[in-house]
Protein backbone atom coordinates (compact mmCIF):
# COMPACT_ATOMS: atom_id res chain seq x y z
CA UNK A 1 0.00 0.00 0.00
CA UNK A 2 0.42 3.65 -0.14
CA UNK A 3 2.19 5.79 2.75
CA UNK A 4 0.03 6.68 5.46
CA UNK A 5 -0.90 10.23 3.80
CA UNK A 6 -3.43 8.13 0.97
CA UNK A 7 -6.02 10.75 0.87
CA UNK A 8 -6.97 13.04 -2.20
CA UNK A 9 -5.56 16.22 -2.85
CA UNK A 10 -8.47 17.63 -4.16
CA UNK A 11 -7.05 20.64 -6.45
CA UNK A 12 -3.59 17.85 -7.81
CA UNK A 13 -6.77 15.87 -8.60
CA UNK A 14 -8.70 18.83 -10.54
CA UNK A 15 -5.69 19.65 -12.54
CA UNK A 16 -4.77 16.05 -13.75
CA UNK A 17 -8.30 15.80 -14.63
CA UNK A 18 -8.05 19.23 -16.37
CA UNK A 19 -4.56 17.99 -18.43
CA UNK A 20 -6.32 14.61 -19.14
CA UNK A 21 -9.18 16.12 -20.89
CA UNK A 22 -6.44 18.63 -23.27
CA UNK A 23 -5.71 15.12 -24.84
CA UNK A 24 -6.26 14.72 -28.35
CA UNK A 25 -7.39 11.79 -28.80
CA UNK A 26 -6.44 10.64 -25.63
CA UNK A 27 -2.32 11.46 -26.56
CA UNK A 28 -0.73 14.96 -24.99
CA UNK A 29 1.85 16.46 -26.24
CA UNK A 30 5.53 15.34 -24.73
CA UNK A 31 7.78 17.80 -22.81
CA UNK A 32 10.65 18.51 -24.79
CA UNK A 33 14.58 19.35 -22.97
CA UNK A 34 14.76 22.74 -21.77
CA UNK A 35 11.52 22.86 -19.74
CA UNK A 36 11.78 22.95 -16.07
CA UNK A 37 9.88 20.39 -14.88
CA UNK A 38 11.86 17.94 -16.44
CA UNK A 39 14.48 18.94 -14.14
CA UNK A 40 12.91 18.29 -10.76
CA UNK A 41 12.80 15.85 -8.55
CA UNK A 42 9.37 14.21 -8.24
CA UNK A 43 6.80 14.26 -5.64
CA UNK A 44 6.44 10.61 -4.26
CA UNK A 45 2.89 9.21 -4.99
CA UNK A 46 0.98 8.51 -1.76
CA UNK A 47 -2.90 8.52 -3.02
CA UNK A 48 -3.01 11.98 -3.90
CA UNK A 49 -5.20 10.96 -6.24
CA UNK A 50 -9.03 9.28 -6.44
CA UNK A 51 -8.45 6.14 -8.13
CA UNK A 52 -10.35 6.90 -11.35
CA UNK A 53 -8.15 9.88 -12.25
CA UNK A 54 -4.95 7.49 -11.11
CA UNK A 55 -6.57 5.09 -14.15
CA UNK A 56 -7.36 7.40 -16.37
CA UNK A 57 -4.15 9.06 -16.04
CA UNK A 58 -2.00 5.44 -16.36
CA UNK A 59 -4.26 4.75 -19.44
CA UNK A 60 -3.28 7.75 -21.12
CA UNK A 61 0.42 7.60 -20.41
CA UNK A 62 0.14 4.23 -22.10
CA UNK A 63 -1.34 5.42 -25.19
CA UNK A 64 0.59 8.63 -25.49
CA UNK A 65 3.90 6.40 -25.16
CA UNK A 66 2.65 3.97 -27.63
CA UNK A 67 1.73 6.79 -30.17
CA UNK A 68 5.18 8.51 -30.05
CA UNK A 69 6.61 5.27 -30.20
CA UNK A 70 8.65 4.62 -27.33
CA UNK A 71 9.13 1.95 -24.65
CA UNK A 72 8.62 4.09 -21.76
CA UNK A 73 6.89 7.28 -20.32
CA UNK A 74 7.92 9.61 -16.83
CA UNK A 75 5.50 11.94 -15.50
CA UNK A 76 7.68 14.54 -16.42
CA UNK A 77 7.30 13.82 -19.73
CA UNK A 78 4.07 14.95 -19.39
CA UNK A 79 4.38 17.73 -17.58
CA UNK A 80 3.45 16.23 -14.24
CA UNK A 81 5.86 16.17 -10.94
CA UNK A 82 4.31 12.94 -9.84
CA UNK A 83 6.74 9.72 -9.47
CA UNK A 84 4.69 7.64 -11.89
CA UNK A 85 6.18 6.33 -15.29
CA UNK A 86 4.84 3.17 -17.61
CA UNK A 87 7.08 0.96 -19.58
CA UNK A 88 6.61 -1.58 -21.97
CA UNK A 89 8.20 -3.10 -24.60
CA UNK A 90 8.37 -6.60 -26.86
CA UNK A 91 10.98 -8.61 -28.31
CA UNK A 92 10.35 -10.44 -31.83
CA UNK A 93 12.91 -13.00 -33.54
CA UNK A 94 15.12 -10.42 -34.54
CA UNK A 95 16.26 -10.03 -31.23
CA UNK A 96 17.86 -12.91 -31.02
CA UNK A 97 21.69 -12.61 -30.56
CA UNK A 98 21.45 -9.14 -29.95
CA UNK A 99 23.66 -7.77 -27.88
CA UNK A 100 21.43 -5.60 -25.80
CA UNK A 101 19.79 -8.25 -24.78
CA UNK A 102 15.68 -7.06 -25.59
CA UNK A 103 13.50 -8.97 -23.76
CA UNK A 104 9.79 -8.93 -23.19
CA UNK A 105 8.49 -6.46 -20.77
CA UNK A 106 5.53 -6.38 -20.28
CA UNK A 107 3.15 -2.87 -20.21
CA UNK A 108 3.90 -1.70 -16.57
CA UNK A 109 2.79 0.98 -14.17
CA UNK A 110 5.35 1.80 -11.91
CA UNK A 111 5.04 4.48 -9.04
CA UNK A 112 7.43 5.66 -6.73
CA UNK A 113 10.20 3.31 -8.59
CA UNK A 114 14.04 2.80 -7.45
CA UNK A 115 16.98 0.58 -8.55
CA UNK A 116 19.84 -0.78 -7.43
CA UNK A 117 22.33 -2.48 -9.15
CA UNK A 118 22.71 -6.07 -8.90
CA UNK A 119 26.41 -6.49 -9.76
CA UNK A 120 28.77 -4.30 -10.91
CA UNK A 121 28.77 -4.79 -15.13
CA UNK A 122 27.75 -2.35 -17.40
CA UNK A 123 26.57 -2.44 -21.29
CA UNK A 124 27.01 0.54 -23.45
CA UNK A 125 24.28 1.51 -26.00
CA UNK A 126 23.37 4.14 -27.82
CA UNK A 127 19.82 5.38 -26.21
CA UNK A 128 17.65 7.60 -27.18
CA UNK A 129 14.65 9.90 -25.45
CA UNK A 130 10.91 10.77 -26.25
CA UNK A 131 11.96 14.39 -24.47
CA UNK A 132 15.33 14.94 -26.35
CA UNK A 133 13.75 13.69 -29.69
CA UNK A 134 15.88 13.09 -32.92
CA UNK A 135 18.76 12.37 -31.16
CA UNK A 136 20.77 9.24 -29.73
CA UNK A 137 24.26 8.78 -27.55
CA UNK A 138 25.70 6.26 -26.06
CA UNK A 139 25.14 5.83 -22.39
CA UNK A 140 26.50 3.26 -19.55
CA UNK A 141 24.09 1.29 -17.84
CA UNK A 142 23.81 -1.30 -15.44
CA UNK A 143 23.38 -4.86 -16.89
CA UNK A 144 21.20 -5.91 -14.16
CA UNK A 145 19.27 -3.93 -11.65
CA UNK A 146 16.83 -4.93 -8.72
CA UNK A 147 14.05 -2.97 -9.61
CA UNK A 148 11.33 -1.55 -6.83
CA UNK A 149 8.23 -0.05 -7.25
CA UNK A 150 4.25 0.06 -6.87
CA UNK A 151 1.49 -0.56 -9.02
CA UNK A 152 -1.32 1.60 -9.08
CA UNK A 153 -3.18 -1.05 -6.47
CA UNK A 154 -0.85 0.39 -3.92
CA UNK A 155 0.91 -3.02 -4.10
CA UNK A 156 4.93 -3.32 -3.81
CA UNK A 157 6.67 -5.14 -6.36
CA UNK A 158 11.13 -6.12 -6.59
CA UNK A 159 11.89 -7.86 -9.52
CA UNK A 160 15.33 -8.56 -11.22
CA UNK A 161 15.93 -6.43 -14.34
CA UNK A 162 18.31 -7.74 -16.60
CA UNK A 163 19.69 -6.29 -20.15
CA UNK A 164 17.29 -4.12 -22.36
CA UNK A 165 14.25 -3.99 -19.72
CA UNK A 166 17.00 -3.15 -16.85
CA UNK A 167 17.78 -0.16 -18.93
CA UNK A 168 14.56 0.87 -19.66
CA UNK A 169 13.51 0.97 -16.00
CA UNK A 170 16.84 3.09 -15.29
CA UNK A 171 15.92 5.33 -17.74
CA UNK A 172 12.39 6.46 -16.44
CA UNK A 173 13.04 6.23 -13.16
CA UNK A 174 15.83 8.42 -12.99
CA UNK A 175 13.33 10.89 -15.29
CA UNK A 176 11.92 11.05 -11.86
CA UNK A 177 14.66 12.51 -9.89
CA UNK A 178 15.28 15.54 -12.71
CA UNK A 179 17.53 13.28 -14.60
CA UNK A 180 17.98 12.89 -18.50
CA UNK A 181 19.73 10.06 -20.37
CA UNK A 182 22.34 12.73 -22.02
CA UNK A 183 23.35 14.17 -18.57
CA UNK A 184 25.84 10.88 -18.22
CA UNK A 185 26.26 10.16 -22.18
CA UNK A 186 29.24 9.95 -23.82
CA UNK A 187 28.62 13.13 -25.19
CA UNK A 188 31.10 13.00 -28.68
CA UNK A 189 28.53 9.81 -29.56
CA UNK A 190 25.41 12.71 -30.00
CA UNK A 191 24.18 11.75 -33.10
CA UNK A 192 20.78 12.65 -35.08
CA UNK A 193 19.04 9.48 -35.83
CA UNK A 194 19.57 9.88 -39.23
CA UNK A 195 22.76 9.21 -39.18
CA UNK A 196 22.94 6.22 -36.91
CA UNK A 197 20.73 4.54 -39.21
CA UNK A 198 23.46 5.24 -41.66
CA UNK A 199 26.44 4.94 -40.22
CA UNK A 200 26.25 2.79 -36.58
CA UNK A 201 23.45 1.20 -36.53
CA UNK A 202 24.64 -1.99 -38.10
CA UNK A 203 26.15 -3.16 -34.86
CA UNK A 204 24.30 -2.53 -31.89
CA UNK A 205 27.80 -2.35 -29.82
CA UNK A 206 29.19 0.71 -30.94
CA UNK A 207 32.66 -0.01 -31.03
CA UNK A 208 33.47 1.44 -34.00
CA UNK A 209 31.40 4.51 -33.51
CA UNK A 210 33.31 4.99 -30.60
CA UNK A 211 36.97 4.42 -33.05
CA UNK A 212 35.69 7.10 -35.39
CA UNK A 213 33.70 9.38 -33.26
CA UNK A 214 36.52 9.68 -30.45
CA UNK A 215 35.46 8.50 -26.98
CA UNK A 216 35.72 5.37 -25.13
CA UNK A 217 33.23 2.46 -24.28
Amino acid sequence: MFGKKNHVDIELNADVERLLKSAKEGVLPIVEAGEPVLREQCVRYDGQLSKHTLHKLIETMHKTMLDAPGVGLAGPQIGLNLAIAVVEDHANGDDDGDPREIAEFPFHAIINPVYRPAGEETRSFYEGCLSFDGYQAVRKRYLDIIAHWHDEDGKEHEEHLHGWPARIFQHETDHLSGELYIDQAEIRSLTTVENLEDFWAQDPVPTQAAKELGFEL
